[in-house]
C-alpha cells in the first residue's frame, strides 16, 4: 500500500475522517466526487503532487483528497470492520432510513453532484447516507446501487426498495429514488428536471409535472438483500 511523508504511518494501514471531506474526481481536485463524513475510514493508494487516492473503507469508492486537507484525517487504531445485515434485519431498520430521507427533505437545502453528507446530496448520496444511518451501507453511484441491489419487477415494489431512472444519452443508470409506498417515491434530483434538492414524487406517467418527466426514463427496481461488504467490487 504507497504511503505519503504527508501523513502519520498508520499501524491499521487506515486513516479516519475527523471532519466531513470533499473528495474529488482527480488529483486536479477541481470536480467533486464525493464526500466522506467524520468518523468514516480510508486507505491512501496513489499519491500526486498536490493530491493523494485514496479508497473509502465502507464501500470501497476511489477518489482524490487535497492535501490541503490532510490535517482532517488521522491513523486510525483499527482496520475497518463491515458488519453484514442480512434482509430480515433491514426490514426493520427501512422505516429508519426513510424517516431519515424525510428529515434531509424538511431542512434548508440544494442538489449537490457528489454530495453525500448534510444537508445537500445527490440522489445517490441520499439513498447511501440514508441506509448509512441505520447501518446498512450500500455502494455509491446509483448505477453501483442498481448493480447490488436485487431486481425486482415494477409490481413488486415495496417500501424501502430502489428505483433507478437512466436518461437516454447515458450508457447505464443515472438516477436513483427511494421507493415510500403508495405509489411515491423521494428523490434528489437536479435543476435540469425541474427540482433543486429532495422531493416526492408519484411513480406514474401524469401525477406530477417532476414526476411525468421522471416517469420515460424508469429503468429497472432493486431490493436491498444485505449490505455492502468490501471487496464486492463496486469501486469508484
Amino acid at each position: 500500500m504507497p504511503t505519503s511523508p504527508h501523513f502519520a504511518p498508520s499501524p491499521s494501514g487506515e486513516y479516519r475522517c475527523g471532519e466531513n471531506l470533499n473528495l474529488y474526481t482527480s488529483s486536479a481536485c477541481t470536480g467533486l466526487a464525493t464526500q466522506a463524513a467524520a468518523g468514516r475510514q480510508l486507505r491512501i493508494i496513489g499519491t500526486a503532487e498536490n493530491a493523494v487516492q485514496v479508497q473509502l473503507c465502507e464501500d470501497d469508492y476511489l477518489a482524490w483528497l487535497d492535501l490541503s486537507d490532510r490535517t482532517l484525517i488521522a491513523p486510525a487504531p483499527e482496520p475497518y470492520q463491515a458488519v453484514r445485515v442480512e434482509r430480515d434485519d433491514i426490514e426493520r431498520r427501512i422505516e429508519g432510513a426513510i424517516a431519515f430521507a424525510r428529515a434531509a427533505m424538511a431542512q434548508p437545502h440544494h442538489y449537490l453532484w457528489g454530495g453525500t453528507v448534510a444537508p445537500n446530496y445527490d440522489c445517490s448520496g441520499l439513498m447511501q447516507a440514508a441506509f448509512a444511518s441505520v447501518g446498512v451501507w450500500l455502494p455509491r453511484d446509483s448505477y453501483q446501487q442498481g448493480a447490488f441491489t436485487t431486481a425486482i419487477a415494477f409490481e413488486e415494489l415495496q417500501a424501502g426498495d430502489l428505483l433507478f431512472f437512466q436518461e437516454p444519452e447515458k450508457s447505464r443508470i443515472s438516477h436513483v429514488a427511494l421507493y415510500l409506498g403508495d405509489g411515491d417515491y423521494l428523490h434528489s434530483s437536479g435543476v435540469q428536471r425541474g427540482r433543486n434538492g429532495i422531493g416526492i414524487d408519484p411513480f406514474t406517467a401524469n401525477g406530477s409535472e417532476i414526476g411525468a418527466r421522471y416517469y420515460p426514463l424508469r429503468h429497472s427496481a432493486g431490493r436491498i438483500l444485505h449490505s455492502y461488504q468490501p471487496g464486492d467490487g463496486w469501486a469508484g
